[in-house]
């Protein structure tokens, strides 16, 4: 089972900015402050694997690096990322494009992609982010949907991940 990850706005306020190539977060806090949160509601759930769909592995361009701002635990989880390197270079035929095509994705279809190619089936994901752009309606039960400014710190939401873990866990063990 999959958790696509978003870092802004659901592991810390989305307030980070990177500052002579380094992440710095501009408001009340610390990078990273709610992991620990993510940590204990996955904690019942060890076979939640984590792939990062936030734009750290893309800013800092480095899948690595991105994932070494995660707390150990929730490192171990890391299996990938939306983004990778060979995105840099998407061909369009036998044209080149730039990087840029990923970032006018909307979050969804950045996902979208990824669950496509790894041939996911819909009772093992789940996505927890605070961009809900373009999330089709019959698709948002797969979506954990965190306040920009409170992201896991919010009771609601950490009971929304919770009961969608529980549930897809559910669907998984009985394979609808």
């Amino acid at each position: 089972m999959i958790l696509f990850l978003d870092y802004d706005g659901v592991l810390h306020p989305d307030a980070a900015y990177l500052v002579n190539g380094r992440p710095e977060l501009r408001a009340a806090g610390t990078l990273f402050m709610w992991a620990p949160i993510l940590e204990e509601i996955l904690a019942p759930y060890p076979q939640v694997r984590i792939v990062l769909s936030t734009s750290w592995v893309r800013v800092l361009k480095s899948f690595s690096r991105a994932r070494a701002y995660l707390p150990a635990a929730l490192q171990a989880r890391v299996i990938g990322a939306t983004w990778h390197s060979a995105m840099a270079q998407h061909h369009e035929g036998a044209h080149r494009v730039d990087a840029s095509w990923f970032n006018e994705l909307s979050r969804y279809a950045q996902i979208a992609r990824y669950i496509a190619r790894a041939g996911l089936r819909a009772e093992h994901w789940l996505a927890v982010d605070d961009d809900s752009e373009d999330w089709p309606a019959e698709l948002r039960d797969y979506l954990v949907e965190t306040d920009g400014v409170l992201g896991l710190s919010s009771a609601s939401a950490q009971s929304e991940l919770a009961q969608r873990l529980q549930r897809m866990t559910a669907k998984a063990l009985l394979g609808s």
